[in-house]
């Protein structure tokens, strides 16, 4: 291991939740730590083939950890190349990797349950996943690891699960959720699309199970507008998003219709080069936020602008 390895890496993911540890550079900072006893989280296991991302479904005890990694000017697979080996010594076995556009680009990051910013920042050019697995049977493990990074900054999350019996013998110290280090808000649309790489497009008006979007105001297009004016060079994905009603084949062209309307409407009005942008839908495969209430389904319907280049 590298001499600037931290070096108290103890016991990784060697038992219970509050011994999972990676072995991460002097300085990684820990920005959040989210615990559920007993959940459901469906992990890539593939990747994008025929306009979706296959997915596991796993049950039980569901521990998200993320971490900023000090600024080295390391590229993801020199991030990613440790933590798998440590993986690997520690009993895991890999069932499947990827990089980037190899995996299927940003359908597939959407596909990954990523933790929301300020904790995890997403590169959708440069960001590495790992599934792997210990054990058989219903007391089987599962890890994904998750590499990005955010300029010289690097990113990673660990998501793993275990039987959900487990939560009753974890640390106490492993149920309270770690707070996200606090960040300077961003007040504009610029300034959150740079920070994050993405941005919800606020205040779009479309009538429920309709693509035709309203006469606006929209301030949020007119935003969006003046940051491509501003940036000549930039290109932007702009992602639909749905709630879980319906099938997934219809809520995925749902989707996209939605972009494609946003999309024509920044042409239209603003006067932005079509080739400028993409339009794209995910469906319900990218929620925000649970779908079980009307408040949690009306987040997911959603139109993300995200920065390309």
């Amino acid at each position: 291991m590298h001499a600037g390895r931290a070096a108290a890496v103890v016991a990784l993911l060697a038992g219970a939740v509050s011994a999972q540890d990676l072995p991460l550079p002097e300085g990684a900072e820990r920005t959040a730590e989210v615990i559920h006893p007993a959940d459901t989280v469906h992990l890539p296991q593939g990747v994008l083939a025929g306009g979706a991302v296959p997915r596991l479904r796993l049950d039980g005890q569901i521990t998200s950890r993320a971490w900023r990694l000090p600024d080295r000017g390391q590229g993801t697979l020199a991030r990613m190349a440790p933590l798998r080996d440590a993986l690997q010594k520690a009993g895991w076995e890999v069932l499947f990797t990827c990089a980037s556009e190899e995996c299927g680009g940003f359908v597939f990051r959407f596909a990954v349950p990523v933790l929301p910013a300020p904790a995890m920042f997403v590169n959708l050019f440069d960001y590495r996943y790992l599934l792997a697995r210990r054990g058989v049977g219903e007391a089987a493990e599962h890890v994904m690891l998750f590499v990005s990074r955010a300029g010289e900054r690097g990113y990673v999350q660990l998501t793993h699960v275990g039987p959900a019996e487990a939560a009753g013998t974890a640390a106490p110290e492993a149920v309270a959720p770690v707070p996200v280090v606090p960040q300077a808000p961003a007040e504009t649309l610029a300034e959150r699309l740079r920070q994050a790489g993405h941005v919800v497009l606020a205040g779009l008006d479309f009538a429920s199970g309709e693509a035709v979007l309203g006469r606006g105001p929209h301030v949020d297009l007119v935003a969006l507008a003046a940051f491509l004016a501003d940036n000549p060079e930039a290109r932007i994905a702009l992602v639909g998003h749905t709630d879980t009603v319906g099938p997934l084949d219809i809520n995925i062209a749902l989707s996209r219709a939605r972009a494609e309307a946003v999309r024509a409407r920044l042409m239209a009005d603003h006067a932005v080069a079509g080739a400028r942008i993409e339009a794209h839908g995910v469906g319900y495969l990218a929620p925000i936020a649970a779908n079980d209430t009307p408040e949690g389904r009306d987040a997911n319907r959603r139109v993300e602008a995200v920065l390309l280049n």
